[in-house]
């Protein structure tokens, strides 16, 4: 049995994360003979058992601020499940609470295999980002350097891990943390497809104009600077005729609703069905992003693989998401820049940079090559990494030393 264990989980407004359990659920049940747990947040404790699949939520209470997640710190139950289901390999999807009660289950029960997504380099993204604005540089360096810390305590515990960009591989290769393989994310090609496009769309949303249909999807919060997008737009002329759409929702929902009053741009809040968010893609114009720390950027692969060009910033992730020819993108937080880089991508054949972006997605993402990179390379590494740490401390415990990984946790 394989399991995924994470904290970053919502039904609803969820990111990248709930769209790689669903993904990862779809392709275990239809590619492979394995049973799945998935451990994740829920309002109360629930568990759902479909054939291979089960799946279990763990009542916690919502992230303040945030009205789409929920913060688990109940880990006595997610360590009764752990122990009820003795899932073979568990994959760890976030930094906070569960990679350690990942590890203390598997001293309890060494035979498990553990494999971690570091799936941000959260000490700089997050906690120096978020500690400079709050607390200034001083203190947000020595946040950043005690979070690194836990970092290389936590991440030195699995057998295996993996990142999502090069920068985070060589981040956590910095820790003296070198067992690590970089797995690129994917996204449906055939869902997320131009042939999509709805001429209807812009009309029915009653959103006048020629210009370009401007599109946005994710998380409506200060980590994605959703706020900046709407401060572009404003900077765009009138003349070029141009509208916006924005799809999710999040704690800044209120914010940039105000700040958008009497401009021609809609709210399509969080839309769980996947069809109607590729119709909303392949039927606009341009993708805009002003998201700094973009850890891979499965929403841009999605608007890429609709056949959008993408306008975004020289930061995080997006420089990989977005080589040159398939689309713009410039200084972090610079809204006249990304304003003046819309209207040079229309000037454009933008017709022909999106269908570039479609052939680059075609050929490089798929969530099958994701899937099958994970369980046909990494979970194998992380198995022969387990085997021999399992067959060295049972050479340890009968030479008499004492090995925590072979004695039941207290």
């Amino acid at each position: 049995m394989l399991c995924d264990l994470t904290q970053s989980y919502a039904p609803t407004g969820g990111g990248g994360i709930s769209t790689y359990l669903r993904e990862k659920r779809d392709y275990v049940l239809t590619h492979t003979p394995h049973h799945l747990l998935q451990i994740v947040p829920g309002p109360v404790d629930k568990i759902t058992v479909n054939g291979r699949h089960v799946f279990v939520q763990v009542g916690a209470r919502q992230v303040p601020g945030s009205p789409n997640y929920r913060f688990i710190l109940r880990t006595n139950v997610v360590r009764e499940v752990l122990a009820t289901y003795r899932p073979d390999v568990i994959e760890s999807l976030c930094p906070w609470v569960l990679p350690w009660t990942a590890i203390h289950h598997r001293r309890q029960f060494p035979e498990t295999t553990l494999v971690a997504g570091y799936r941000t380099d959260f000490p700089n993204a997050h906690i120096y980002r978020v500690g400079e604005a709050k607390f200034g540089t001083t203190v947000a360096r020595a946040l950043r350097h005690l979070s690194y810390a836990y970092a290389r305590r936590t991440y030195r515990e699995f057998d295996w891990v993996y990142t999502l960009s090069e920068d985070a591989r060589a981040a956590l290769g910095r820790l003296a943390i070198t067992h690590t393989d970089v797995l690129p994310l994917g996204v449906d090609i055939d869902m997320f497809s131009p042939a999509k496009r709805d001429p209807a769309f812009r009309r029915e949303l009653g959103l006048g104009g020629d210009g370009p249909l401007l599109i946005y999807s994710g998380r409506v919060d200060n980590e994605k600077r959703a706020d900046r997008l709407v401060t572009m737009f404003k900077r765009l002329p009138t003349d070029l005729g141009a509208a916006m759409v924005m799809v999710g929702d999040g704690k800044l929902m209120d914010k940039v609703r105000r700040m958008s009053s009497g401009l021609p741009v809609a709210f399509l809040g969080f839309e769980q069905d996947r069809g109607q968010l590729a119709r909303a893609l392949a039927s606009s114009d341009i993708y805009v992003s002003a998201m700094a720390d973009e850890t891979f950027g499965v929403s841009v692969i999605e608007a890429q693989a609709c056949g959008l060009p993408v306008v975004g910033v020289a930061s995080g992730a997006m420089p990989d998401r977005v080589p040159a020819g398939l689309g713009l993108l410039g200084p972090v937080d610079d809204t006249r820049a990304m304003a003046a880089n819309v209207q040079r991508l229309w000037a454009e054949d933008h017709d022909a940079v999106g269908a570039a972006a479609r052939a680059h997605v075609e050929t490089n993402f798929s969530w099958r090559r994701t899937f099958e990179r994970l369980l046909g390379d990494i979970y194998p590494k992380a198995m022969r990494e387990s085997a021999e740490r399992l067959a060295g401390a049972r050479v340890r415990q009968t030479q008499g030393a004492y090995d925590p990984a072979l004695m039941p946790a207290e």
